[in-house]
């Protein structure tokens, strides 16, 4: 029979390609976008501040307005070069909220409140937008919140120009309405980003995962096709081997047949997924009740940790090996005691003890081409990182004990 192969060709490097959205590319358009809006309004509002110039303690009109502008120019490098954006905005709110706080304390002449606006008002937006960017959300918002108010409440005396309630009230309102609504489309975009970015990744994951199983199903089948073939090749000669030279060459090839069966037991692919202990033990438990003899289970402390999938399996698989041997080997029922005790270890590991009563024997003499024992438990469990260990002696039964990880020293779990 031909040998069947499977041609698994890669896909296109979806794994490396770039998502349209992402929450950097977001934050990098949103951070360059107050930048230069602040830097458009801080130049929109030169004139104000030569108009007004002298208002103020002249100390204090260079501290704050070379303060401010010091701090949107660094901002606005900041978001080009995508460094010390968080800070550079932050830094842009807190000068500003200095700036007005102090603001009453340096007047020499009241503005009018009637004519113009003192020319921090024109950069108001411009902090709750910044704060928006370098701040939280929570304390973002109570900077959107409270900020306009002290300008309101500055307003109302006569260091900030005597405005009336409806006048401070409207700018207040006005205020927070348009940084209300740049902070609510940043917050928008953020979360949309996230989104974005938390569903690439998932799906990434689940096509990484679909190819790992696909390679992992591929190597099945060719292992497979190879023992399929190599065994019934085997079967064909002994079948027709009618002299010493033909019995000799199925001989030998039965050697070879048996070669790849236990290299196929060996030979486990990997796909990174974990279960959890109590599955493990759930499953061998079950196995012990459906075997057909009575074992007593005892379970102890399992915990909720996780092992690997192919470890998992390797557990289960020699366990029932070592109940089977047991059922198969060990005596009549009525006179073997039987049972079964998974436990876990510390910090993180399993350990499955298989014993009886029965007629028991010397794992010294056992033959080499007795897979039941060598393959199917010791060399199973050892190839998944495990170990495994077989105390038995003639009339006094068998214990088989197979423990996950091998390094794991046998501490139980209090």
């Amino acid at each position: 029979m031909a040998t069947s192969q499977t041609a698994f060709r890669t896909p296109p490097a979806l794994l490396t390609k770039r998502g349209p959205v992402s929450r950097a590319q977001v934050e990098s358009v949103i951070s360059r976008s107050v930048a230069i809006f602040g830097a458009l309004f801080g130049v929109q509002t030169l004139p104000a501040i030569v108009s007004q110039w002298g208002d103020t303690h002249l100390w204090w009109d260079v501290l704050v307005a070379s303060g401010l502008y010091a701090s949107l120019a660094f901002a606005l490098l900041a978001a080009l070069l995508q460094r010390w954006v968080q800070a550079s905005q932050s830094l842009v709110a807190i000068v500003y909220l200095i700036a007005l706080q102090t603001w009453p304390l340096v007047i020499d002449s009241p503005p009018d409140a009637t004519a113009d606006k003192y020319w921090l008002y024109y950069l108001l937006t411009v902090s709750t937008a910044a704060a928006a960017i370098g701040f939280n959300t929570i304390v973002a918002t109570t900077y959107l919140v409270v900020v306009p108010v002290i300008y309101g409440l500055i307003c109302l005396t006569p260091a900030g120009g005597s405005a009336t309630w409806a006048t401070a009230v409207l700018d207040s309102v006005y205020a927070v309405i348009l940084g209300g609504t740049i902070m609510v489309i940043v917050t928008m975009l953020r979360h949309a980003a996230a989104s974005v970015d938390e569903a690439q990744a998932t799906a990434l994951e689940r096509y990484s995962h679909a190819v790992r199983q696909h390679a992992t199903e591929v190597e099945r089948v060719q292992v497979d096709s190879i023992v399929h073939d190599s065994v019934l090749t085997t079967l064909l000669s002994a079948a027709r081997a009618y002299t010493p030279e033909a019995k000799e060459l199925a001989a030998t090839m039965a050697g070879n047949a048996i070669g790849h069966l236990r290299e196929a037991a060996l030979v486990v692919p990997d796909d990174g997924s974990t279960v959890r202990l109590t599955g493990v033990a759930r499953r061998i438990g079950d196995a012990a009740n459906t075997i057909g003899a009575q074992f007593e289970l005892r379970t102890r402390n399992i915990g909720n940790r996780s092992m690997p999938v192919l470890a998992a399996e390797a557990v289960y698989s020699a366990a029932v090996q070592a109940m089977v041997n047991s059922l198969q080997h060990a005596g009549p029922d009525e006179r073997v005691s039987r049972w079964l005790t998974i436990r876990g270890l510390v910090p993180a590991g399993i350990e499955i003890e298989v014993g009886d009563t029965g007629r028991g024997f010397h794992p010294t003499e056992v033959p080499r081409e007795r897979l039941g024992l060598r393959v199917s438990i010791v060399d199973r469990i050892t190839n998944a990182g495990g170990a495994a260990g077989i105390d038995s002696a003639l009339g006094e039964g068998t214990v088989v004990t197979i423990r996950w990880p091998a390094s794991q020293p046998p501490v139980e779990e209090d």
